[in-house]
């Protein structure tokens, strides 16, 4: 019989966190496998606890010492289950590393998520603010998750319209928040390549990279991969968490009265309104490259924060806040964190 699996007290969390930041679990634990993530949630000091399930940790600013248990999803497995002729459904367990799925499709000929190559994190953590890049959003592929349930203990089954996708938002952000722990995900992916090369900078990096006609998705994925690394900084070596703000969206008739004024104002339309890059919005008001100190806005991406070694979460978040100030002030814009904030 297996041992149970260990609940380990005060663990340092700075290996588990891409910024890097030294805060400590008041209990630490890992899981492999459903049976074993029951047992962890029976026990009675996991149960009186408030719980943080880890990926990751890609998308968390831990600005103090997390008093509760962190639960590190390590469940592994990828397979096709099936497949005809147009499409393939592939399910992949929550632990396994995002990245590592996108290769995973393209190793088997397949099309779908060749868009969001090198996005950190795992697969658990994707369907939580539904993932997207250059053009591509998880939704697109996506055909259901299993989760289980915390106070039953039991598993459920959800599909996309039950998943309530949005932009970076599902109902894991919402109504069912801290109430599921994601098991496995399974996409629907294209056994026929249909390339997506219209948004950002993918067709002429393709023609950079020397690729001449019609694109392979590991085409796509090559040149997406060259855009993130030019662009964003390595987490090993600078601590960050990508994107640190959701692009927002406004009204027509906002976007039209800003565009007046400021006429390089990008936008993309969106329903409803307009999507407005918040990293024009912060490099206008003079934050990009700006260092206090140990942490600063990148150089290269006004969107990403960074911990230059040995600042703390709540300079980060201090940081965040007044970058939100100051794009309020000069253009009337609200812009809200896509990295959870604890």
């Amino acid at each position: 019989m297996a041992p149970a699996p260990a609940l380990e007290p005060n663990v340092s969390l700075r290996s588990y966190n891409t910024f890097g930041l030294d805060v400590k679990a008041r209990w630490f634990a890992r899981f492999a496998s459903v049976k074993e993530l029951r047992e962890l949630l029976n026990r009675p000091e996991v149960q009186a606890a408030d719980k943080l399930v880890l990926g990751g940790g890609s998308n968390l600013l831990f600005t103090q010492d997390y008093e509760g248990v962190v639960l590190k999803n390590e469940i592994r497995g990828l397979e096709i289950l099936s497949q005809n002729e147009d499409t393939a459904l592939v399910r992949a367990g929550a632990g396994e590393s995002w990245h590592g799925l996108v290769q995973y499709s393209l190793d088997q000929d397949l099309s779908g998520i060749e868009n969001l190559s090198l996005i950190p994190g795992t697969v658990g953590a994707a369907p939580l603010q539904n993932i997207g890049a250059y053009g591509a959003e998880l939704k697109d592929t996506f055909e259901q998750l299993e989760a289980l349930e915390i106070s039953t203990g039991q598993l459920r089954t959800f599909s996309a319209t039950e998943c309530g996708f949005g932009y970076r938002e599902s109902v894991f952000k919402g109504p069912l928040k801290n109430q599921f722990i994601v098991t496995s995900v399974v996409l629907r992916l294209h056994r026929q390549a249909r390339p997506n090369v219209s948004y950002g900078a993918i067709q002429t990096t393709l023609e950079d990279l020397g690729v001449a006609g019609e694109p392979t998705p590991r085409h796509i994925s090559e040149a997406v991969m060259h855009i993130r690394r030019s662009k964003l900084p390595d987490p090993a070596q600078v601590g960050n968490a990508g994107s640190f703000f959701k692009n927002p969206e406004v009204s027509q008739p906002k976007y039209d009265t800003l565009k007046a004024q400021y006429p390089d104002l990008p936008g993309y339309p969106v329903p409803g309104g307009v999507k407005v890059p918040a990293a024009w919005l912060i490099e206008q008001c003079g934050w990009k490259g700006q260092r206090r100190g140990q942490h600063g806005v990148h150089d290269k991406q006004a969107l990403v924060l960074v911990n230059h070694g040995g600042a703390q979460g709540q300079d980060i978040r201090d940081l965040a806040h007044d970058i939100i100030a100051s794009v309020r002030e000069k253009f009337g814009i609200e812009l809200h964190p896509e990295v959870n904030i604890l």
